[in-house]
């Protein structure tokens, strides 16, 4: 048995989004039903948290086993996770804005330039060809797709709205691009195998993100969404229900931290309901979100509880790559 220290995968970045998101719909649901504003206030903090915990960590990871640090940044599946640190430090912002003013502009600043400086250097490579099909996932929409909405969502959220409409810009084409050779990977090659099927949850991200980034251009007050963002949300709910579906067919390995891939999307979903709600759309929109916002806690709580097991247990942490 290898006694080589562990540490932690840039994907545990992923456990930062999805608690930003959860909180993000306790703070729509205060606005909207008049729930406690304490409930989304602590789950902001715990998200800040488990970010500052997390970067810690990663930084030890660089310092003390950089050969593990090079060969996950190198790897072909593992790799597209890198960019969730930037992701993770640009929702932080939405998490603090209303506590720690004076910190918003650095870690923004900070998430925008590495978020697109990865971005860049994952197309570069890619476009240099030679990517083996089967290391192709939904996580391939990270690195450009999620990392550049998410980046127009908080420009938007902290009222630089044309950085947002860039940044929709940057991801929009970038999903435009990689859909087609997801759906190539999905649907015509071998089926994906169980260890990487969690990251099916990555696929509800995109249109849930988009529509969130797209209603919050011109910050958090505005208009009723408009028709875009209405098709936008649409089509999240359908990725949705065909995730559903498919889940006897995902969840076919034992529980392990890859399957926080379905928080942020599930979570963005239920808070663009929420806040067409809040924007004045149609009560359809609440009735959804009500459904919605009980099964995001649901399986939000699920995840938690069962990280919190394997970190207690000692299993949380995967084994070291081979070099």
């Amino acid at each position: 048995m290898s006694t080589e220290k562990k540490f932690i995968p840039a994907s545990f970045f992923g456990i930062v989004m999805g608690l930003v998101g959860l909180g993000d719909c306790w703070r729509a649901a205060s606005k909207l039903w008049g729930f406690p504003e304490a409930i989304g206030e602590a789950v902001m903090y715990l998200a800040f948290i488990v970010w500052f915990v997390l970067l810690i960590a990663y930084i030890a990871k660089w310092i003390l086993a950089p050969e593990q640090a090079k060969a996950e940044w190198h790897h072909l599946i593992l790799g597209k996770f890198i960019g969730l640190i930037a992701v993770a430090t640009l929702l932080v912002v939405v998490a603090i804005e209303p506590h720690f003013p004076a910190l918003i502009n650095p870690l923004f600043i900070l998430g925008t330039i590495f978020q697109l400086a990865y971005g860049i250097h994952f197309t570069t490579t890619a476009w240099k060809g030679g990517r083996d099909p089967f290391t192709i996932s939904p996580a391939i929409y990270l690195p450009t797709v999620a990392a550049n909405f998410v980046n127009a969502f908080v420009a938007g959220y902290i009222n630089h709205p044309t950085m947002a409409i860039f940044f929709i810009g940057f991801g929009l084409f970038s999903w435009l691009s990689l859909e087609s050779v997801i759906a190539n990977r999905l649907i015509i090659q071998n089926a994906l195998p169980e260890p990487m099927r969690p990251l099916m949850g990555i696929l509800m991200a995109p249109p849930s993100v988009c529509c969130l980034a797209y209603v919050f251009i011109n910050g958090k007050a505005g208009p009723a969404p408009d028709l875009a963002a209405q098709i936008l949300l649409a089509y999240s709910c359908l990725i949705f229900l065909n995730l559903l579906r498919m889940m006897p067919w995902v969840a076919k390995q034992p529980f392990n931290a890859s399957y926080w891939a379905f928080s942020f999307g599930l979570a963005a979903i239920t808070f663009d309901l929420l806040f067409f709600r809040i924007r004045g759309a149609h009560p359809i929109y609440e009735w959804l979100g009500k459904g919605m916002f009980i099964i995001t806690n649901i399986v939000l709580a699920i995840l938690i509880v069962k990280t919190i097991q394997l970190f207690l247990t000692k299993r949380l942490l995967p084994p070291p790559l081979p070099l």
